[in-house]
């Protein structure tokens, strides 16, 4: 991208969208910086379209100018997956987002990407439907789609992979094709939904999904019980999930978070390993989980379950879970989030979680612990002194050691946040020789490289 080429894209950017085109300091830094500990990589311009067909002459320009493409949608992910590392053209879909149909019937929503998780629980309350992917901010469901999101419904539900349709994508070329369709099903050739579910950007732009909607259970009961140790915790979990108890929620909190959370949110439970857990169904259904998870924890030694059925009170119970990451923020003035995340069978999840914790307590850092341990999926909430050089190496080094313990035992280097430009090193670690077939792909798709570069796949320089 030489500065005459990049001059010319910038002025039939400008002459397409006119003041829709900012470059000015200020928004640059703010669509350069994600909810990380990773520097602010500003672009060189935000764009602010209000269509699939303007993204569509957008991606046109910057194709034929060879200018890097960066989407973005609430800015909220982890990893650094919405840094301008090489500059470029920053789409911001603030405009983009509209609910287009809420199908009863067919239990299914079309949304624009930029529709954020609670614009669209507040459009579907009353409606007897819900949609269960819920990662712990506001997140646009577009974003949401990129980075293949869960959160704590998905030990039920499924994450994004199992609940989006069908999508609209504006490809490399500023072609726009439709993936998937409304049916539940279909055996029709690639299934190039989910290839772009996940690619965070990397492959194709979204501009629309087809997402599936949920009915509303009955009844919902919530409950909180404490444990004398991790491992006491996670096999009771493992044991839930092994007699195929439909659980909705099962959250580890380990006994700093709890300590966090109650100085953050002015609670009182007790500092231990506590599981968060939620039940959706019938009255008669409940009842009889309720009783066999009371079963199971008690023959590993936890205390007496708190249990919550009135709405407000299930609010107030779940507080505690979803202030988890601004706690943590909160524990340490002008500490920096620095969050990862890992997943592994099941069956290895005590034995990773429980050596973790001895790593943490080595290493001597802050980093409590949580976790969908429903699905094996758990989190580090690091914060660090982000002018400490020699805390932040550790920090560093301590994440090396998680996900390779996470690898050693068959699992992922992430369950949720996504590669982005964070986790590029373990990629190769992971998945070997099958990196030059995703290779193959994006060079397929994007043989010019501008769609979010750098993020995802690692150089093969």
């Amino acid at each position: 991208m030489d500065t005459q080429s990049k001059q010319i894209g910038f002025e039939q950017l400008q002459a397409l969208l006119q003041d829709r085109v900012v470059d000015n300091e200020t928004t640059r830094n703010e669509h350069g910086v994600g909810f990380s500990y990773h520097a602010c990589t500003p672009p060189d311009w935000v764009v602010y379209p209000s269509s699939a067909e303007e993204i569509s002459e957008i991606v046109k320009i910057c194709s034929a100018h060879q200018i890097p493409i960066i989407p973005f949608g609430a800015g909220t992910s982890v990893e650094g997956h919405i840094l301008a590392i090489n500059g470029g053209v920053c789409i911001d879909f603030h405009l983009m987002n509209q609910i287009l149909e809420i199908n009863h019937a067919d239990m299914y929503a079309t949304i624009q990407p930029g529709v954020t998780r609670n614009q669209l629980d507040e459009a579907l309350q009353g409606t007897g439907f819900f949609f269960p992917i819920g990662p712990g901010v506001n997140a646009t469901l577009g974003g949401m789609a990129s980075t293949r999101a869960s959160g704590t419904n998905a030990v039920r539900y499924g994450t994004m992979k199992e609940n989006v349709l069908s999508l609209k994508i504006v490809l490399a070329d500023g072609q726009i094709i439709k993936t998937g369709s409304k049916a539940k099903k279909s055996s029709a050739g690639y299934d190039l939904t989910h290839l772009f579910v996940g690619a965070e950007g990397t492959l194709g732009i979204i501009t629309e999904l087809t997402i599936k909607l949920h009915s509303c259970p009955k009844a919902i009961y919530a409950a909180v019980c404490s444990f004398p140790t991790v491992e006491a915790a996670v096999n009771t979990t493992i044991t839930i999930i092994q007699k195929g108890i439909p659980i909705a929620k099962i959250e580890l909190l380990d006994a700093q978070m709890m300590t966090t959370i109650n100085r953050y949110s002015d609670l009182n439970y007790e500092e231990v390993p506590t599981l968060f857990l939620e039940f959706h169904g019938s009255e008669s259904e409940l009842e009889e989980q309720i009783t066999q998870v009371e079963t199971i924890a008690k023959r590993f030694g936890a205390k007496e379950f708190i249990w919550e059925k009135d709405e407000a009170a299930r609010i107030k119970l779940w507080l505690a879970r979803t202030d988890a990451a601004p706690a943590s923020v909160a524990y340490r003035k002008d500490g920096q989030l620095m969050s990862t995340d890992v997943c592994v069978p099941i069956s290895r999840l005590a034995k990773c979680i429980t050596e973790t914790q001895s790593d943490i307590q080595e290493t001597g850092i802050y980093a409590p612990i949580l976790g969908h341990v429903g699905d094996g999926n758990f989190h580090l909430t690091i914060v660090i002194d982000p002018d400490d050089a020699e805390e932040f190496e550790k920090a560093k080094a301590l994440n090396k050691r998680l996900v390779k313990r996470a690898l050693d035992m068959e699992g992922t280097c992430t369950g949720e946040h996504g590669i982005g430009i964070g986790k590029l090193s373990y990629m190769t670690l992971e998945h070997g020789e099958a990196v030059n077939t995703m290779w193959a792909i994006k060079k397929a798709l994007d043989p010019l490289n501008i769609m979010n570069p750098g993020k995802l796949l690692p150089s093969t320089d």
